[in-house]
Order: structure tokens, then sequence, then C-alpha cells
């Protein structure tokens, strides 16, 4: 029986080569005789190109070669992607304006990418881009999401009138307007959810080659299949088997380095042109200017409410600012289910949405940990707060009553998302139990006693997970005593080296050492959807185990013929097959090396033992579960401390402890950040980027954050996959802002405030603080 199957705490396999310097990341990697290659980005917010003179440039000694959009015009290669289509609510397409690879006639956003200098060194590269000319025309630039539609504005596009991507609108608009004219009391919020940028500890790095006949890219991602179809298919015109798509460790994505950005192609094509390998690696100001950004939504939020508290309906009201150009799934991460989300874990009969996407001449948006989640769950549990305090209620029953109840599930919400389980009460419950809800105010009155404002914060978390394409996952044992899983999803720091192999370990039988996984490679991984979403282990997971059922089935048939008994007399356990009721028996790897002989001893070509499988989900299963936070504010500074943090999660069926609970650290941090500290600041008027460096944007460091206790609650399997699995990598990002800007709130609650938007700098609180005090 193993030890390190399913259920079991064990560290990850892969940390001793990654803490011991022997991680491979795409930096790391170096061909012979390999050129180095330089970005030259566009200074302007928004501009008319002129004119551009790369003449001196290219004759710098040294220079390779320098590209423009005239280049890539000549050759024909097609557009970055947007693989996102909403449709409007007139039935319309949105407007998707064609994004070249390198900026033609106008730049729209400052670090556009403008021209690629390949040379023989990198500082070669960086100083002949000083000598390219260019000559712009400054437009007026729009950079505020709330007034990007304003009547006169300066247009990003002009096809997009008043700077509108889309307007996007739910089906219950009559419905939920007669509920709030019947409504005993409304309430309504107004939220900015604040823009971040990714800052993942490894910057973008590639190296193109070329070899006569195909090309080889090795980059840092998400799912190597998906970007070379993206390759193939828009940009070089050529069948997929063109391209070879190799991605080492990675360092950090969070849904930003799964994406088509210029500089694969460009590496690509430099490539072919000269010969030779190419490399470029972002540094950190690159990847502020260019990477794509997260979150950036205003809302205008209401609940209607009956005379007792509870819910009759809501409306949400959202411009989602998507940046000047639409990335691969940027329109959608406002949408659909998103919306559905605001939601959250209450029953709420009606309910209207309205999204409207909106162009500034600002870094594109997309994907970013939690993908439109985290927008979602800051809605309704800010919303939920604000009512429960204009009810005079506590936060803790207001939610009670409203939540939906474990008896009603599967619960289909007016938004058509059908949850199929969860215990939302009991894991409330149990976080006010970990945190001492009741003994709050016993420790509000010993923090004013010491100068100090004390504040609690609840938030709720409910995610759609573990849903998405069929992912396929072959597993092959070799006579060796090795088993390798080959499987489509990419490991971004997730734990994947470890999770899979335990999922394998505990059908087999066999301990977790014995097994590899081998994954993000084109040549050696037939296919794969690549991880997002929350869904690698939900589905990954399944298809994994699902493989390893095959290799015993097809072991068992292996067996038959070497131990001469019929496949139903045939029992496996433990990395054992024995004929019932007999001493006769072979190990796995003996049956392994049996069939790869098998055309002399079995007579049999079956030549490997190998299994294959499959699954995939258009239904998502629901992570869910409370957050409690409490904070303290220093009255002369403003500053929060955050010094109590509890979580409960249903994941379901948990594979790893250990691994999940490091997830929901990592997701609260990242939320936390988002709430306390990090905020992108566009000036107003000429689009610069004021925070493009870590000198002026502050992501939270160890002593910002406190002890995240992390419960586990007795998992409610998911109905939704076989093995009852619901997505934990990011959870710690939908609960953690609502539950730290909730303790905010309630700790300035006695200075009148109602709301605060992201972050909770201290100048912000300090002004709320003093200005109150002027007006006593």
């Amino acid at each position: 029986m193993t030890n390190s199957g399913i259920g079991q705490p064990i560290k990850r396999k892969e940390d001793p080569r990654l803490l011991m310097g022997h991680g491979t990341f795409t930096d790391d990697f170096n061909l012979p005789n390999q050129a180095h290659s330089y970005v030259l980005r566009s200074p302007h917010a928004n501009a008319q190109i002129i004119d551009i003179d790369t003449s001196v440039a290219k004759a710098t000694k040294g220079v390779l070669t320098v590209l423009t959009a005239n280049d890539i015009n000549a050759i024909g290669l097609g557009f970055i992607p947007c693989l996102s289509d909403v449709t409007q609510r007139d039935g319309s397409p949105m407007v998707s304006p064609a994004r070249p690879i390198l900026a033609d006639e106008f730049v729209r956003h400052v670090g556009n990418a403008v021209a690629f200098v390949v040379a023989e060194t990198l500082s070669i590269a960086k100083d002949a881009a000083e000598l390219i000319e260019i000559e712009y025309e400054p437009l007026p630039a729009v950079i505020d999401t709330r007034s990007a539609t304003v009547a006169g504005i300066s247009q990003v596009w002009p096809e997009a009138k008043n700077n509108i991507c889309y307007i996007w609108e739910t089906n219950d608009q009559e419905a939920t307007d007669a509920a709030f004219l019947n409504a005993k009391h409304t309430v309504s919020i107004e939220l900015v959810n604040n823009r971040v940028v990714v800052a993942a500890i490894e910057p973008r790095a590639l190296v193109g080659d070329w070899d006569g006949t195909r090309y080889t890219l090795h980059a840092p991602t998400q799912g190597v299949h998906g970007i070379r179809r993206q390759l193939a298919n828009y940009i070089f015109h050529l069948p997929e088997e063109s391209f070879h798509l190799i991605t080492h460790d990675v360092g950090g994505s969070f849904g930003m380095k799964n994406r088509l950005y210029p500089e694969l192609p460009l590496v690509l094509l430099a490539a072919r042109e000269l010969g030779r390998p190419v490399k470029w690696t972002a540094d950190r100001s690159e990847s502020f200017l260019s990477d794509t950004q997260g979150r950036d939504q205003v809302n205008h939020a209401e609940l209607a409410l009956d005379a007792n508290g509870i819910i009759q309906a809501m409306r949400v009201n959202t411009y989602y600012n998507v940046g000047a150009y639409l990335s691969q799934f940027g329109p959608a991460i406002a949408l659909g289910s998103k919306v559905a989300l605001q939601i959250g874990a209450y029953n709420i009969p009606y309910v209207f949405g309205r999204v409207t996407g909106v162009f500034t001449n600002t870094v594109p948006v997309d994907a970013y940990r939690g993908a439109g989640r985290p927008e979602a769950g800051y809605v309704i549990e800010r919303l939920v707060d604000a009512a429960a305090r204009k009810l005079k209620m506590d936060p803790a029953e207001f939610r009670r009553l409203n939540f939906v109840a474990p008896e009603a599930m599967p619960h289909t919400t007016a938004l058509d998302l059908t949850y199929d389980s969860g215990e939302f009460k009991r894991n409330l419950d149990e976080v006010l139990t970990q945190g001492d809800y009741n003994g709050f105010k016993y420790r509000r009155i010993k923090s004013k006693a010491a100068g100090k404002l004390r504040g609690c914060g609840i938030a709720y978390h409910l995610e759609n997970s573990s849903a998405g394409a069929p992912e396929t996952t072959q597993i092959r044992v070799e006579p060796s005593g090795k088993i390798k899983i080959i499987q489509g999803t990419q490991s971004g720091g997730q734990g994947h080296a470890t999770i899979f192999p335990q999922i394998a370990a505990d059908r087999l039988g066999i301990e977790v050492d014995q097994i590899e996984l081998i994954q993000g490679d084109t040549d050696l991984v037939a296919t794969g959807t690549g991880t997002g979403g929350s869904k690698s282990t939900g589905i990954g997971g399944v298809s994994c185990d699902r493989a390893a059922i095959a290799v015993i089935e097809k072991g068992r048939m292996i067996a038959s013929l070497v131990l001469e008994a019929a496949s139903t007399d045939i029992e496996y356990e433990n990395g054992i097959f024995r004929v019932a009721g007999t001493d006769r028996s072979r190990t796995l790897y003996e049956i392994a090396t049996a069939a790869e002989n098998s055309q002399n001893i079995l007579k049999n070509e079956i030549s490997a033992l190998v299994g294959r499988g499959e699954f995939g989900s258009t239904v998502a299963s629901y992570a869910n579960g409370c957050h409690l936070c409490e904070v303290e504010i220093d009255y002369e500074t403003g500053v929060v401390d955050i010094v109590s943090y509890n979580v409960v999660s249903d994941f379901g069926t948990i594979i790893n402890p250990l691994l999940t609970i490091g997830q929901v650290h990592g997701g609260v941090a990242q939320g936390v950040g988002q709430a306390l500290l990090e905020n992108c600041v566009y000036d107003d008027s000429s689009g610069q980027f004021l925070s493009g460096s870590f000198m002026d944007y502050t992501l939270p460091r160890a002593t910002d954050l406190p002890f995240i206790n992390v419960t586990l609650a007795e998992g409610v399997p998911s109905l939704t996959n076989p093995m009852g699995i619901k997505g934990a990598g990011e959870s710690g990002t939908v609960g953690a802002p609502p539950a730290l800007v909730n303790a905010v709130v309630d700790a300035l609650a006695e200075f009148g405030v109602n709301s605060i938007d992201m972050p909770t700098l201290p100048e912000k609180i300090w002004k709320i603080i003093h200005h109150h005090d002027q007006e006593s």
C-alpha cells in the first residue's frame, strides 16, 4: 500500500531540484551561436507614427537585423488573435480591431512594441535601438475606466464609438427592476477594482530557432499546444507540425504567460531570417509595460431586500477596462459565468447585470489569478456587508439568512449556474469559531486603549472550477522500475510534478518516487489544453486516474498470457499481478518487460505497458469557503496591520493537503497585495505608467502578511467529476480582497465610513481619520 497517494501531505518532489539551483527556466537555456534581441517600445500612450528610419541602426557593427511593421506586412504574417467573441445586447459582435505584431501607423499605449533589433549581444541591440529615428505625432490619451465613454473624449480606435468595445447584458432586467420597486430596503455601493500587474518572479523569456524546415520555440507558457496552435493558424499560416514548442520550468504565471505576445513570432521570424537562434528576455521594466495586467473595473452594485433582510434582487452595472488592444481572453473576463458568480453563495431570485467594455490607452488586460471570479466575489461580498451595516445586522447573521441551503443542492441560480454542492453555513460557523468571532468586541476595546482601531471582515468565496476541454494522459511503465506520466497540463509552480504522480501512485499502489511527470514539449506530449481556471487537477487528475486504470487493465491482459490464466482470474494490488488463490505472480515492472518482449515471449505485438485516459467536462464544480480577517489600524499613521487571518474552505476531494494549503496561502497573499498595497497608476493626461517599477509599485512582503490559518473543511465531493475534485489554486484571490476591505471599513465605521477603495493605503486612511477629527 502506498504511503504517498491521494490525501497524503507529502512534500513537493520538485522542490529539492529548484531550491538547489538545478531548475531550468527559459532564460537559463542557451543555444550555440544564438543572437540577442531587444524590443524598442513607444514612449507615448497615443501617437501617430509619421516615419521610422532604421538605416543607422542597421549599419551599426554587430547588428544583424531590425524589423518594423513594414517588414512584418511584407512577409505576410498575421495579427495577434483575440480568442473571445462577445455578443452585444443588440446581437451585434463586439468591436474587435486587428492587433499588429509591431505598431503600424499608430501606437496605443506606452510600451507598445515598435521595432525589433537583433544583434550579436544584448548591449549592441540596446545601443542600436537608440539609433532608430521615429517621428511621432502625439495625440490625447484616454486612461480612466470610468470616463472613457464620455462624449467628446479622444478615441483609441476610430471604429469604437465612445471607446466602447461592447455592451453586454443579462436577460432579467424587467423582473429585477420590479423587485427593486417592491423592496422594503435597498442598498447600493460604488466599487473600484484596481488594476494590478502580474509581477511573476520569472519574467517572460524566449529562445527561437529554425532548422530550415521547422521552428523551435522555448518559452514559459501555461500550455505549449495552445500557443503552437495560435502561431500556426493566426500568425504564420502553417501546419501545427511546423512548430516545436518547449516549456521548461516556469517561475509563476497567473494567467499572464498563457498569451501570444508579439515577441514570440518575432524571435522565430528573426531566427529564420538569420539562420541562427535568437534569444529575448524581458527586463522588469518591460514586464510592467508589456505583460497583460489584471482587474480594472468600476462597479455600481445594488441589493433589494424585504423587511426581514432577505435579498430579493441584485443589479450590477460594470465598466471594464480592456486596455488598448484585445488580449486573447481579455474581453470575456468580466462576462458570462463571472457576472453570474456575483450572486455568490446567496439565494437571490432576480439578477440583472450590464458590462460595458471600454478601450483605453493602457496595457491590455486579461486573466489574472482568478480571471473574473475575484472581481465577482468582491462585488457581492462588499455589497452584502454594506447591506448588513445599513440594516444594523451582524454581517455573519445576514449571510446565514441568505445562504443557499445545503438541502437545496444542486441549486440553479437566477443566472443559470448550477451549484453542485456546498455547506456554506457550516463553513462560516467553522471560521468564526477558528477566529474567535465572539471575542472580537473585547479585542476591539483592548486595541482602542492602545491607540489602535480594530476591524473584523468576513468574505465568503465561491468560484467555478475544474471544467474544461478534455485532457489526455498517457502512463508508461518502464521495465527499469520507473513510470512516466505524459500530460498536456503545464505547471507554473503549482506542484504538478507531485500531484499527478500521487494520483497515479494511489491507483497503482506504488510509491510516488517511482513516477515522473513529462510535460511542456509538443514533440513528447501529443495533445494538451494547458492549465487555467483551477482545472488542472479536476480535469488532468481524472484523466491521469483513468490512464492508471488502463495500465492495470492492459497489465492484467498481459499477465494472463504470462501466467497462463484467464484475465478474469488476475488480481492486481500494490504493484503485483497475481493469479487469484495462488502464489503465482509478477510485478508491474516484470509485466512491462514482458510487454516490450511480446513478440518473443507472448507471440503478441503489445510492445509496451502503456495506458491512456481522457476526461473533460463542460460542467464546473464550485469550490467555496469563508475568510475571516482582523486588522488593526494605527490612528496616527493610517497603517493597516493584519493581526489575524482564518480560512475554512471546501475543495472536495483533497489530493495533497499540504500543497492545497500552500495554494490558499499564495492566493491570499496576492489578494491582500491588491487590497492593501498594489495599484497601477497612469498619468491622466500623458498616459505614462507612473508605477512602472518596484520603486513605485509595492508587492506584499513577509512583514505585511500574518500567519494564514487554513482549515480544509470536510469536503463535500463535487458531483461534476468522478473524483469529486474542486479547484483550489485561485480561491485565495477571491476571498482575500473583500475580507480585508470589509475589516478596514469596520475599523473606520466610527468615522462614518461605509466604503473605501483598494488599495487601502495609509495616506488614504490617515486623511479619512484626520478629516473627521478636523470636522469634529
